[in-house]
């Protein structure tokens, strides 16, 4: 079993910063901290006109090359909510696809639904092959690759959304609370 490495530790959280529905309209608020456990997502989820509260890493520059490896590994105190991880990848201008999916609002992620235990640590493994094209929570039907050797930037929901296209199963309203300790490529 080939080693872990942590691409993101708890001294990695600094610049991570909230997203949430306020964007689009909604009205839920979650505030992103950072300290020697990992990073800290804490508010209050609306399900009204949005319906989602995010952390988001800095843009990575350069992107990072995680081609050596096969997927993510995160570990989450997520007290029961399914959550979403999102990945953003950086594509050359090559033609009219990659230019719109680099343009649209909110911008191409790939995602992956991830439940999390009621107690304690969820260690989840996330294979690259796992992530589904998304944009703006709608399924993508062009063929596109996940470039593994351009990641840009990461990202942490819980959102009425989950899969493309899929209303989250897990999604639940109200106060919330979770960390993310790390994030590791296999």
């Amino acid at each position: 079993m080939p080693e872990l490495e942590k691409v993101v530790s708890t001294s990695d959280f600094d610049d991570w910063f909230s997203l949430n529905d306020t964007i689009m309209g909604g009205s839920s608020k979650a505030v992103c901290r950072a300290s020697s456990k990992g990073l800290s997502v804490e508010g209050v989820v609306v399900e009204e006109k949005g319906g989602f509260v995010s952390c988001k890493s800095p843009i990575f520059s350069p992107p990072l090359n995680l081609s050596r490896y096969q997927g993510f590994e995160l570990k989450i105190e997520g007290k029961g909510r399914t959550l979403k991880f999102g990945v953003s990848c950086k594509y050359g201008i090559l033609g009219l696809k990659e230019f719109f999916l680099n343009k649209s609002p909110g911008g191409l992620r790939w995602v992956a639904e991830i439940d999390t235990k009621r107690f304690g640590t969820t260690i989840i493994k996330v294979p690259f092959e796992s992530l589904e094209p998304t944009v703006l929570a709608k399924k993508i039907s062009l063929p596109i690759e996940f470039k593994s050797n351009s990641i840009s930037q990461f990202q942490l929901l819980h959102s009425k959304f989950g899969r493309p296209g899929e209303l989250n199963p897990g999604f639940k309203p109200g106060k919330i609370s979770f960390l993310l300790q790390s994030i590791s490529v296999y």
